[in-house]
């Protein structure tokens, strides 16, 4: 532990070394990250403010939103700050609880789309018993499920990352505190780590994408017995899930399936997971939904009423 004293700060790299690059992607990343807020605030507000919290898939989706405006406030709103700033640096403790509160919500973010799968599978292979699977204790249950599991993927990682030495250089070639970025940082072997970090998440998102993949075929196998109304509103509702699995999910495997010390494309194809996919899911969600894009019109209609009155 004497070792951590050796290291009190870390330094960004960032993204790119242009400063004329970085200063215009701050503008950006800003416009992305109001982006985010506006387009999951709308969300969280519509089906809170509407009949829509009472079923279970928009229920998800209203806590999904909320992970995504957490998430993403956990990284970007530092970004910004960094690709304007001269000098990137982070403390040793800013930096530890950055990778702790990003992999805790990212964590109950996965869980929330399995919860998400789960519900249109029992909408569509088990209709009638529906309402009686998925009642609103077990959706609860299963958020709280998520919030257990994903706790104890980050402190497990934390823990990890708090036992290892920073004795060397402190300048972590990415734009947040994140466990393989930091890993190249140890002045130990980390043949041993790097696979424990392979297990506890590369290996955690391979199979949760798979069970996933697995759940949305099964679904649309499902779907031949529907009349044709019925399948094309299935099918609506599950293309929007599997655009936001696929677009969370890929980058993610990338990011963490592959060793620590190999040099590849982390801190880019991040961007994908940290900003992209929370930008595009409220659109996902709501371009493709009908009864989303009716409530939406009624929760605003009566906003602006109540504001005339």
């Amino acid at each position: 532990m004497e070792n951590h004293n050796n290291v009190t700060e870390f330094v960004f790299m960032g993204l790119w070394g242009n400063r004329q690059i970085e200063l215009l992607f701050f503008f950006l990343f800003l416009l992305c990250y109001l982006a985010v807020l506006m387009g999951n605030c709308i969300i969280f507000l519509t089906i809170t403010c509407s009949h829509l919290i009472e079923q279970p898939m928009y229920y998800f989706l209203c806590h999904l939103s909320l992970m995504d405006v957490c998430y993403t406030s956990t990284v970007v709103p530092r970004l910004i700050r960094d690709l304007a700033a001269v000098r990137k640096h982070i403390s040793y403790n800013d930096c530890m609880t950055q990778l702790f509160t990003a992999h805790l919500l990212a964590g109950v973010e996965i869980f929330i789309l399995v919860s998400m799968a789960l519900d249109r599978y029992v909408a569509i292979v088990k209709p009638l018993h529906y309402m009686i699977i998925m009642n609103r204790k077990r959706c609860n249950m299963l958020l709280a499920m998520a919030w257990v599991v994903g706790f104890w993927h980050s402190i497990a990682l934390l823990l990890m990352v708090l036992s290892l030495p920073f004795c060397g250089p402190n300048q972590i070639n990415h734009y947040l505190c994140d466990v393989k970025p930091l890993l190249k940082l140890v002045c130990k072997d980390i043949h041993v780590v790097s696979i424990l970090v392979i297990a506890n998440s590369g290996m955690v998102v391979v199979v949760i994408f798979l069970v996933l993949v697995a759940s949305y075929v099964l679904i649309l196998y499902n779907l031949r017995t529907r009349s044709s109304a019925g399948r094309r509103k299935a099918l609506s509702t599950c293309s929007s899930h599997i655009m936001v699995v696929v677009l969370f999910f890929v980058p993610c495997i990338y990011t963490y399936v592959l060793p620590a010390g190999s040099e590849n494309k982390d801190k880019e194809i991040s961007v994908f997971y940290t900003v992209i996919a929370p930008m595009l899911n409220p659109l996902i969600y709501t371009l493709r939904n009908t009864e989303m894009k009716l409530a939406m019109r009624k929760v605003w209609s009566r906003l602006s009423n109540s504001e005339l009155k």
